[in-house]
């Protein structure tokens, strides 16, 4: 990817990128599948809905507050001439009722926040995968730790 503007903090979490091996890792255990809707909450750069489009073939969505970051994630799909559509907004005020696949990369506390509306709109089979940090309240089907350089992430399954 190219070069991305630096993130704002924002309501829920501030901008900070998902290296592409944990990206990968992310979509993979989730079991993306071609013509799949993906969702991802507070997308930053949007390289988690962009790899989703790219090389899984799947329908993706990203939204965040950060204007710059929306703008940036939707020139560089443009240009992949990917299937991924970015909005800026609040993650909370999206539908998330047909979602195969959300993704989230926000903190403890922000996940706690999203955890009711994540209750009452995902449907029967729909995956969650968080990175770093768990749901709190939720058993994970299945945690991971990935080791990128010298930083270690997490990432968790929910079905």
């Amino acid at each position: 990817m190219e070069e991305h503007p630096l993130g704002e903090e924002t309501l829920l979490a501030p901008y900070v990128p998902t290296p592409e091996a944990v990206v990968r890792r992310m979509l993979d255990l989730a079991d993306l599948r071609s013509g799949e809707t993906l969702i991802d909450l507070g997308c930053g750069d949007g390289r988690v809905a962009i790899a989703a489009a790219r090389d899984f073939g799947a329908r993706s969505f990203g939204v965040d507050l950060n204007n710059e970051l929306v703008t940036y994630a939707s020139v560089v799909a443009s240009k992949l001439g990917v299937n991924a559509c970015f909005i800026r907004g609040n993650l909370l005020c999206v539908d998330l009722s047909q979602a195969d696949v959300v993704t989230i990369y926000l903190g403890a506390e922000a996940n706690e926040v999203v955890r009711p509306k994540l209750e009452a709109e995902l449907r029967n089979g729909a995956r969650v995968v968080t990175h770093d940090y768990p749901i709190t309240g939720w058993l994970s089907d299945y945690s991971e730790d990935i080791v990128d350089g010298n930083t270690h992430h997490a990432v968790f399954l929910y079905k």
